[in-house]
């Protein structure tokens, strides 16, 4: 709870100073370094010191102390030191924070989003726009933002962005809009002195639909902007986002493999076994016309063969059934076919027993084999 008096820092934007008032239920004057009353958010606001019951922090005891000791004891001059007596002067590590950040229920599960906000959302057809990274956690993100030229990547920003807070990346005219159709949020989560879950680096393409940029119902009120803002999801609930993206020249693959495999002949359903009553019979229609929807294209030798195909494959499928009985059909013809056949079961199928089928059923273009392993 804030409260008149207490030291407040900002969370997305930077600055703060000491709480003089409210202006409404929400909103909290925070009184800066030069004196000026600055409105501001109450959930924008963290508590940093306290005035509560008048209790001195362990920090403020020690800075009175040292204060107290520097009234009483006047500084001694000192002799300028030599060179060899010189300190040397090192180099500080930078801090992340000055502070421990407080950390929000069910922060600990990464929500993290690209958000374009309008910067005059009555003049969408005409304003810029600002990108923000919106981190909706308690990790801290070294991130990366990147936009896509042709197959070349280019960072447009990059750096750290804190818990629980927004950033903004850039602004933009509706001009440059092109350059943001593909763009990249790459980032990896941790925690600052505390312990913490390890989350896995993430790398997130997203294809940005310019067309949106023109219209108004696409902004949308949300929890972080003020003004409705249109959002990307990065990552949701610790699941990275997968937003599927297909190029033009892909496309175009795709279409060209497409049309191939529709101009392709294809070939007819498998032929079903016929049941006289006394033994399963087989019909197979070696008729090229019912094997394939188009032989455009083919020889005679060439369709021949594939004949010769089917043949054999349904062959080796009953070779080892006994007493099956397999209906070939060929038709008349020149007898080229009928005679490949029998040649065929010659050389290779010996055992099984081939004749004329039925002429009532099948006229003079059908061969019967009767299997025998």
């Amino acid at each position: 709870m804030v409260k008149i008096g207490d030291k407040v820092r900002f969370l997305s934007e930077v600055g703060g100073g000491v709480v003089t008032g409210f202006q409404s239920k929400d909103i909290v004057l925070v009184q800066d370094a030069d004196g000026f009353d600055i409105p501001m958010h109450i959930r924008e606001c963290v508590v940093i010191e306290t005035d509560d019951y008048n209790v001195p922090t362990p920090a403020s005891k020690a800075a009175k102390a040292e204060k107290k000791r520097g009234e009483e004891q006047p500084a001694r001059p000192q002799a300028p030191a030599s060179a060899a007596e010189q300190p040397l002067h090192r180099v500080e590590k930078p801090e992340i924070s000055v502070y421990r950040q407080p950390e929000m229920k069910g922060g600990d599960v990464l929500n993290v989003y690209l958000a374009f906000v309008p910067v005059d959302i009555k003049a969408v057809s005409t304003t810029p726009f600002e990108s923000y990274l919106v981190n909706d956690s308690n990790y801290y993100l070294y991130y990366t933002y990147l936009g896509a030229e042709g197959k070349a990547w280019t960072v447009r920003s990059h750096g750290l962005i804190e818990p629980n807070t927004k950033l903004l990346l850039e602004e933009f005219e509706k001009a440059t809009l092109n350059e943001l159709e593909r763009v990249a949020v790459q980032f990896i989560a941790f925690k600052d002195r505390r312990s913490f879950a390890c989350k896995p680096a993430v790398s997130v393409e997203l294809r940005i639909d310019m067309v949106k940029f023109y219209k108004l119902h696409t902004f949308q009120p949300t929890d972080f902007f003020e003004t409705p803002a249109l959002m990307y999801d990065i990552v949701k609930n610790d699941q990275t986002v997968k937003q599927v993206y297909v190029s033009a020249e892909e496309l175009q693959k795709a279409l060209i493999q497409k049309k191939a495999a529709d101009d392709a002949p294809q070939p007819k359903p498998q032929p079903k076994a016929k049941h006289d009553g006394k033994k399963d019979l087989i019909e197979i229609d070696l008729h090229i016309g019912e094997l394939l929807d188009d032989t455009r294209g083919m020889s005679n030798g060439e369709m021949l063969n594939y004949q010769l195909d089917k043949f054999r494959e349904v062959m080796e499928q009953y070779k080892n059934k006994r007493e099956q009985r397999i209906v070939f059909i060929h038709g008349k013809g020149d007898g080229v076919l009928r005679r490949a056949i029998l040649n065929e079961l010659k050389r290779k199928y010996p055992a099984c027993k081939a004749q004329d089928a039925s002429f009532q059923e099948y006229g003079f273009g059908a061969t019967m084999v009767t299997i025998k392993p």
